[in-house]
């Protein structure tokens, strides 16, 4: 079995507890509140530009030219994929990038960005790259088990989002960063590569959670 395999297995009851989300199930199905998508997509940007920032560390800590160019490679992916469409949808909404890049990250935003970027900056890049697969792999899955849905989802936002986890560009970025933890990954104790990736997917279920209900700083 491969590490990722191994690492999606001994995660799988905190996935199962995201793909029932109510924010998740709600968006698929057409009935999310549009209140709740807008403060997402501000959130989430916040979070695409802090995941830039974390695979420049991987970089610079990477031990190969060939880890490197694959670094870099996932980072170019990503623009070509997730920040693309995020431009669209904030301009729909009526924001400018530089308007979301003002926008003051939450606190589960700053505590799951703090992990992984302590986790660049301190562990091995295999360690680094598991603790950063979750968010890549669940989003491709929910979209995966969800997309039945999409045909009867009435909000064409809600259907534009979804659609980039399932196209070509995004599976080749996520089939790039699994082959990269599967390949790093045999040089690593298999406990510490599933410590971070559980660590990982229990911070996409609260980024879920906090968005969904709306928590912010208390004061």
């Amino acid at each position: 079995m491969k590490i990722t395999d191994r690492l999606r297995k001994d995660a799988d009851h905190i996935w199962s507890r995201i793909f029932e989300h109510p924010f998740v199930v709600e968006l698929y199905s057409g009935i999310l509140p549009m209140d709740k998508f807008i403060p997402y997509i501000l959130q989430d940007y916040n979070y695409l530009v802090g995941a830039i920032r974390n695979f420049s560390i991987m970089v610079s800590r990477a031990e190969s030219v060939g880890v490197m160019k694959d670094l870099v490679e996932i980072v170019n992916l990503e623009a070509e994929s997730e920040f693309k469409g995020y431009g669209e949808f904030l301009v729909s909404f009526g924001y400018s990038l530089e308007d979301a890049a003002c926008i003051e990250p939450g606190p589960m935003n700053v505590a799951y960005e703090n992990f992984l970027l302590m986790t660049s900056s301190l562990k091995t890049v295999a360690e680094s790259l598991a603790a950063v697969l979750p968010c890549f792999w669940s989003y491709h899955e929910i979209a995966m088990l969800y997309q039945q849905k999409l045909p009867s989802n009435g909000n064409r936002v809600y259907v534009d989002w979804a659609t980039v986890y399932v196209s070509d560009e995004y599976i080749t970025l996520l089939n790039k960063l699994k082959g990269l933890v599967d390949s790093l990954g045999q040089d690593v104790d298999y406990q510490k590569l599933k410590e971070v990736f559980i660590q990982g997917s229990r911070y996409e279920y609260m980024y879920w959670d906090a968005v969904y209900n709306r928590d912010g700083w208390p004061v």
